[in-house]
């Protein structure tokens, strides 16, 4: 079994290497070379181009910024789609729209392979140690076939039905953290408005009702100060106007979806389209003069759980 891997970026990067870590035959490509320099050292085999990754591997993996990104990688006349064949399967675990998936996948059926859409939740730091959440839409069949290689890049496995609504849940599901983080942004800085120590107020959050996956991640690095957590303003601006793309396909009329792009869209303006996504609480800190920061955090959030096998989950109804 071959793996092409296509997108070594902050997250892409910690997938090929969980695969190298668990002995997999790896080949890797990305626009930039140095940014597979660390899967190469640890045994991956270069590709010049994504026709090269195809040709040459049984499963195709991509994980790219943007769905214009991924298409280009996927029909150019050195891309994925060039050098697919029968039998092969494109493993998409970029965050992007159902519609590119579903026409991609036509191309990719057209020369007899499969395709599945493979998003990944829970933060770079959980990607690094093989324990992050996948979620994955295709036919059941093609889900048992690339269950072994999910199971080691992830820990929690979701078949979430037909191929598509991967990417559907993956935009909610982040929809859902970015609203947690600017709510965390606006409760900490509240607090420290009022005077109130931050760093009981970060355990005051995390042991009540109002705790959750950010907060006990994200508040830490902005309590830090060093803002990071290896996602940037640009990547959730995507996502949140990919969720509302939805919302306003279905006629469903959201008022807070639009206010988060409306603060995203201010935030990249004022600190650039790079810039960590908590680095949004600038903002506030920027309006106010109050800096939100404490001692005793740590600058990056690490994974402490250890590495295990994943599994598939399993619905309670």
């Amino acid at each position: 079994m071959v793996v092409g891997f296509i997108g070594l970026g902050n997250l892409g990067e910690k997938l090929a290497l969980t695969l190298l870590r668990n002995n997999i035959n790896l080949r890797v490509h990305d626009k930039l070379r140095e940014n597979a320099s660390k899967a190469i050292e640890n045994g991956a085999q270069w590709e010049d181009t994504p026709i090269d990754i195809a040709k040459n591997s049984d499963f195709i993996i991509t994980c790219l910024p943007s769905p214009t990104i991924c298409s280009e990688v996927m029909e150019s006349n050195v891309g994925v789609i060039k050098g697919f064949s029968a039998g092969k399967i494109w493993i998409e675990m970029s965050t992007t729209s159902k519609k590119e998936v579903l026409r991609l996948s036509k191309l990719i059926k057209k020369v007899g392979g499969n395709s599945t859409d493979c998003p990944v939740s829970g933060g770079c730091h959980r990607a690094a140690t093989g324990n992050i959440s996948i979620f994955s839409g295709c036919e059941r069949n093609v889900f048992e076939i690339i269950k072994p290689i999910l199971f080691i890049m992830g820990k929690k496995i979701l078949h979430t039905g037909e191929l598509g609504t991967a990417s559907v849940l993956k935009v909610m599901t982040n929809y859902l953290a970015t609203s947690n983080l600017i709510a965390c942004c606006e409760a900490l800085t509240t607090m420290k408005g009022e005077g109130l120590d931050l760093a009981k107020t970060f355990e005051a959050i995390k042991i009540s009702s109002g705790n959750s996956f950010v907060h006990e991640t994200e508040s830490q690095v902005i309590l830090n100060g060093s803002r990071d957590i290896d996602f940037t303003m640009d990547l959730v601006l995507k996502d949140i106007e990919l969720f509302q793309q939805i919302a306003v396909e279905r006629k469903i009329p959201l008022d807070i979806s639009p206010k988060l792009i409306e603060i995203f869209k201010d935030g990249i303006s004022n600190y650039g389209y790079r810039a960590f996504s908590p680095s949004i609480i600038r903002r506030l800190e920027d309006k106010t003069g109050l800096k939100i920061v404490c001692d005793g955090f740590p600058d990056t959030i690490e994974d402490d759980e250890k590495e295990t096998l994943g599994y598939e989950v399993e619905l309670k109804i």
